[in-house]
């Protein structure tokens, strides 16, 4: 009885974790993996991995491969073990900051390299002979793409605020 509660307990929060990572766009196996290695006291090589998860020793490692570039967990080195091992980063505030570092930076500089493009050719397009009302409208969205360039330097500020950790004199990690 008391196995199958612990079981269950665990469970949910795997699967848990399993969909949530889905939503950053990870997949729900790389989010199990995440979750049953989050509970293992012990690192673990591929081979209990997939023992433990029963999927492929391939699957097993792009999935570690994948929370690796993520910064979500770390390969340990055990004296006497020839296999690799990982385990779970224990620091969740700094592995949240890596992740959605990575994440938002990517997304801020495809964005403003967007903006920035478009900026340039709507000014082009503005020193044309072209009609009033395209006139209005190029003028329109050169404001809005202005407006959408100091929204992307407003999230830099956000994300160095993460990354200097200076986040945490802000907000308190409630240890």
């Amino acid at each position: 009885m008391e196995d199958e509660k612990l079981e269950n307990a665990r469970e949910r929060v795997i699967d848990s974790i399993s969909k949530n990572m889905d939503i950053y766009s990870v997949t729900p196996s790389v989010g199990r993996l995440y979750g049953a290695m989050f509970f293992e006291k012990e690192p673990m090589t591929l081979d209990e991995m997939k023992d433990k998860l029963q999927m492929s020793k391939t699957s097993m490692s792009t999935g570690v491969r994948t929370l690796l570039d993520l910064n979500m967990i770390e390969k340990v080195w055990r004296k006497g073990e020839r296999k690799d091992l990982y385990e779970v980063k224990s620091d969740w505030y700094q592995t949240f900051t890596d992740f959605f570092c990575i994440h938002w930076r990517k997304g801020i500089e495809m964005n403003r390299d967007a903006c920035k493009e478009s900026i340039t050719e709507l000014m082009e397009l503005l020193e044309d002979n072209i009609p009033h009302e395209k006139r209005i409208t190029a003028q329109e969205d050169l404001d809005r793409m202005s407006y959408a360039l100091g929204y992307y330097e407003w999230l830099n500020k956000v994300v160095d605020l993460f990354e200097s950790r200076e986040i945490f004199d802000v907000i308190d990690k409630g240890e």
